[in-house]
């Protein structure tokens, strides 16, 4: 079998076989076939697609191309949730607890954020202490304890998506949906959870800037899911201006143990009530959403929630009283109040800048081998559709220094677009694929 063969039947719009997909992905991994090569084949994916087999045959091969966790020693049924990225995405740190309190199982790799988009990681690593490399023994011990264990995938996992996902980054093939889908859906896979339900978000900070690319995407990730013999369900949602308030880890922390309280309600807690209702319901422990839902909220109402998220600190090494005491998390040296200039409705906030405006604070990474700073960043007093007036502030700046603190000030001005009339709240749940 030859490569050059491979190529030559994707350009012209052929469909490859499982065993091609295995030859081609195992040979890139071991090195045999040259980058040159498989850029080609990433290109002629794009411009070609592949079908359900393909994309399912595609997204098994990366899967196996390294280690696939054993949760078999994990009693009961284990869900995981996957967000494809977005500013201010702290889901995971109140829906995780959640689900375990209604006793799911939550056995969750998860990653760090780069460029404009957070990673649930570094927001755990703003308790003090906590350990994200507790080991594959002790991460199922956890789970059968506790019920939650959330820790960092291993250099092991599905190493040909590491490989692939360089090469694309720098092709021009990113955008690919059968590419998007086998990268997800090989790391969740591999992850070992029976039931996945994905957080697709759309909107300027999102990688699906559509409506209809992110339910293109939802789709396919799900069919695959389900192919793949998983439980699965996907809720598109809205990634127009950031999810909640807060923008940096340590902020975002605080924000999500305020809506674990019960003190904070909104967009958060709604996506938290969704995507676990998806998951209660795909696995079986409520008969529909609106039992599932009401479990949820039992969990905020009783605290059981939050006490889970300090078993959660304390069995990965953190301190469990910085969960009900959020003053002992990193607080940054400046704080700046940035009044508008201009009075009127708030019509439009540039997302993506959002998060830029945090990651130039140095809250996230220009590479993936950049220091973070866990204290900055920003919470806005603003939303879309909000009424606005001269003098009245936008947001408060986190920073480390007054200078840093006045730049972003003047950039988180630039983001916002005002109207003289009032602007219509855009809807924030747009569709739940099942």
């Amino acid at each position: 079998m030859l490569m050059t063969d491979l190529l030559a039947k994707k350009r012209d719009g052929g469909e490859l076989s499982g065993e091609e997909i295995r030859f081609m992905i195992d040979g890139y991994v071991r090195g045999e076939i040259a980058d040159y090569q498989m850029s080609a084949m990433c290109m002629a994916i794009l411009l070609r697609g592949m079908n359900d087999r393909e994309t399912l045959d595609l997204t098994m091969a990366m899967m196996h191309s390294g280690e696939v966790v054993d949760l078999s020693g994990i009693e009961g049924i284990k869900a995981d949730k996957h967000s494809t990225g977005g500013v201010g995405d702290k889901t995971s740190l109140m829906l995780c607890p959640m689900v375990a309190a209604c006793g799911l199982r939550i056995a969750k790799m998860s990653g760090r954020g780069l460029g404009h988009t957070g990673g649930t990681l570094d927001k755990l690593e703003s308790f003090p202490g906590y350990n994200i490399a507790i080991g594959e023994r002790r991460f199922i011990e956890n789970v059968n304890r506790i019920g939650i264990a959330l820790i960092g995938q291993t250099a092991d996992i599905v190493p040909a998506d590491k490989k692939l996902y360089a090469l694309r980054d720098v092709t021009g093939t990113v955008p690919s949906i059968p590419l998007i889908v086998s990268s997800i859906m090989s790391k969740k896979l591999a992850s070992g959870a029976d039931v996945i339900v994905l957080d697709v978000k759309c909107g300027s900070g999102a990688f699906m800037k559509t409506e209809e690319q992110a339910r293109e995407l939802a789709r396919g990730l799900t069919r695959i899911g389900k192919l793949a013999g998983r439980k699965c369900a996907a809720v598109i949602t809205d990634m127009d201006q950031p999810l909640g308030r807060a923008v940096g880890n340590a902020l975002e922390v605080k924000e999500a143990i305020s809506v674990l309280r019960g003190e904070t309600k909104g967009d958060l807690l709604e996506l938290c009530l969704t995507l676990g209702s998806c998951i209660l319901t795909e696995a079986g422990v409520a008969a529909d959403r609106e039992e599932a839902r009401a479990m949820l909220r039992a969990t905020i109402e009783s605290g059981a929630a939050l006490k889970k998220l300090s078993e959660l600190v304390e069995a990965q090494d953190g301190d469990a009283r910085d969960v009900y005491d959020t003053a002992r998390l990193p607080v940054a040296p400046v704080q700046l109040t940035v009044p508008s200039e201009t009075a009127g409705y708030l019509s439009h906030m540039d997302c993506e800048k959002v998060g830029l405006i945090s990651m130039h604070l140095g809250g996230g990474r220009v590479t993936k081998e950049s220091e973070i700073d866990l204290s900055v960043g920003l919470v806005l007093d603003k939303k879309v559709g909000d009424r606005v007036e001269k003098g009245e502030s936008l947001g408060t700046i986190h920073a480390s220094t007054e200078e840093k603190a006045r730049e972003a000030a003047e950039l988180l001005r630039a983001c916002c677009t005002f109207s003289d009339t009032p602007v219509a709240r855009p809807k924030f749940i747009k569709e739940i694929i099942e």
